[in-house]
């Protein structure tokens, strides 16, 4: 299997199952992931749904720009969400990703309380990562109930592929945090006696 390669859902449900027995020992599972996994919500429910038929873990790792109709229809059949907040501020968040936040605030508060949930929180240095941006979302995801938060540092691991593409790396000039400055993160998010980890 190679990355692009088009796959049914017979082939991926086999392909997951090849390693039940490695999920089983290490109480593991399946996470489905992107680009965003709801833009195509009827192969992604069916997976998670034969996956759930045999007892392995579920997981799905989604910005939440979707409709709350697809979402609660998928997460029928999972056992996790892994859920992304970019930015608190509407304004800011559509500066950076193109759609304002509204819908994906209110999509998190709803999954949370129907499936248990991490919100996962991409530290971008001058976009996000302002004292009053993480004071924000440490009150939402108070208020929301989450189990757990993952701060996922900025990197530059995908800008050599835009030049092969023929357009411009669109974060260019943007330096991946210090440890300091993760670490400042994660001490504010703590004070909310929220469970913070790095990278997962």
């Amino acid at each position: 299997m190679r990355v692009g390669d088009l796959m049914s859902i017979e082939e991926v449900v086999k392909k997951v199952e090849d390693d039940a027995i490695f999920y089983k020992n290490s109480g593991g599972g399946v996470t489905l992931s992107g680009g965003e996994p709801l833009l195509q919500w009827k192969f992604v429910r069916e997976v998670l749904r034969r996956c759930r038929e045999k007892n392995i873990h579920t997981a799905l790792d989604t910005t939440g720009y979707a409709s709350w109709d697809h979402i609660e229809k998928v997460t029928e059949f999972v056992d996790l969400v892994l859920f992304d907040i970019k930015h608190m501020d509407n304004e800011r968040h559509k500066e950076g990703t193109g759609v304002d936040n509204s819908l994906i605030l209110k999509n998190a508060e709803r999954v949370a309380a129907r499936v248990e949930t991490w919100f996962r929180f991409p530290i971008i240095p001058g976009f996000n990562d302002s004292d009053e941006n993480v004071r924000l979302f440490s009150e939402f995801a108070l208020k929301s109930n989450v189990k757990r938060v993952s701060l996922l540092p900025y990197h530059q691991y995908g800008s050599a592929k835009y030049p092969n593409l023929g357009r411009t790396y669109p974060m260019e000039g943007t330096v991946p945090p210090d440890d300091d400055a993760v670490e400042r993160i994660s001490t504010e998010i703590e004070r909310f006696d929220l469970n913070v980890s790095v990278g997962g």
